[in-house]
């Protein structure tokens, strides 16, 4: 039977009022773009209200200091935490905003009320740490919505994946030594932060729960759609999760300033059809996105219309077949690397 549910999106005007510095990348023009693609397709899509997040969402994956840490930056406003990292007037209520739209999408997948959506909410959250700020991003939208998924509704295993082309570091960091959230990151390396070396694999009970895939730069389509095919579906068909959760940035496209890879519109079209295909498969498709990066206009109006056409069509087109991979190739080597690590945990690994 076709799922007739509609497609949720968490956007508000008032992501807009966390204004940034002269030449910051880091803009309002970023939600600008991610919302013209989204009101290109407006009639098929279910607004999600976007509500601040409180202090004990926030402190389910922050430690207290860092809260009283950005509540103290915010006196002091506009201000920068770090070289990257700034803050307005407004960025403290805008950061508690993005969280909280975060997670009204996934508990509005959760209750039935929509089968899936996209959180366009800024700032970004991923780098941002249990006790730092850093990357441009206060409070790590995705993992606090993981753990609302965890402590609100029950849900119990999920699968974060990250697209963006910077490694999570404070996203990984957090549930690296828990089994019930499981990290899977691509990313070009060596780049911004510098961690995510196929080695981290993640601490303690977490062994083997966290899948880092650092890329050279000049990857493209092929490349990650292929890593995306031969490690990320295995992956995620052993491990089984209840829920999928996507860090999505759309800074590996090929027109962004701030990285140097070279996906197409295409590319991100195969991605997110792939992992359509996943959480129609192993949990009765129940995925959402929260917007992390993305820096160059044409990439986030690509990129988000290439999710929102994956998720809004009741029936969408298959993933591309995977074809054969030539020895020595990138891929090649990427997929090598990762099979050595963690084929003993997921079997279905392999290079070949």
């Amino acid at each position: 039977m076709t799922d007739t549910r509609p497609t949720g999106v968490v956007e508000d005007d008032r992501f807009l009022e966390h204004r940034a510095p002269p030449g910051h990348p880091e803009c309002e023009m970023r939600v600008r773009a991610v919302g013209q693609a989204i009101r290109a397709r407006a009639d098929k899509l279910t607004p999600i209200a976007a509500r601040p997040a409180g202090d004990d969402e926030i402190l389910w994956v922050h430690a207290p200091g860092h809260l009283k840490a950005i509540q103290e930056a915010a006196r002091h406003a506009p201000t920068r935490i770090d070289a990257d990292t700034y803050m307005s007037e407004a960025s403290l209520e805008v950061a508690r905003l993005a969280a909280g739209g975060a997670v009204e999408l996934v508990r509005s997948v959760v209750s039935g009320e929509i089968r899936s959506g996209i959180a366009a909410v800024r700032p970004p959250g991923h780098h941002a740490e249990a006790s730092r700020a850093m990357g441009f991003c206060l409070f790590n939208n995705a993992a606090i919505a993981a753990r609302a998924l965890q402590r609100m509704d029950g849900v119990e295993r999920i699968l974060l994946i990250d697209w963006d082309v910077h490694h999570g570091n404070g996203t990984q960091h957090m549930f690296e030594n828990d089994p019930s959230v499981l990290y899977f990151s691509t990313h070009q390396f060596p780049y911004y932060p510098g961690t995510g070396a196929f080695e981290e694999i993640g601490v303690d009970r977490g062994l083997g729960t966290t899948v880092n895939v650092p890329m050279p730069p000049g990857c493209g389509d092929r490349e990650y759609v292929g890593v995306l095919q031969r490690v990320l579906v295995p992956v995620a068909q052993r491990y089984a999760p209840d829920f999928i959760l996507v860090s999505c940035g759309f800074d590996a496209h090929r027109d962004d300033p701030l990285a140097s890879m070279e996906i197409s519109e295409g590319g991100f079209q195969a991605m997110s059809r792939i992992v359509r295909r996943l959480a129609d498969e192993l949990c009765g498709g129940r995925i959402a996105f929260v917007l992390e990066g993305g820096y160059a206009a044409s990439g986030l109006l690509e990129g988000t219309g290439a999710v929102l056409d994956a998720l809004i069509d009741p029936t969408p087109p298959p993933p591309p077949t995977s074809g054969p991979v030539e020895r020595g190739s990138t891929l090649y080597g990427l997929l090598e690397r990762v099979e050595a690590i963690h084929g003993s945990n997921f079997p279905g690994l392999r290079a070949r």
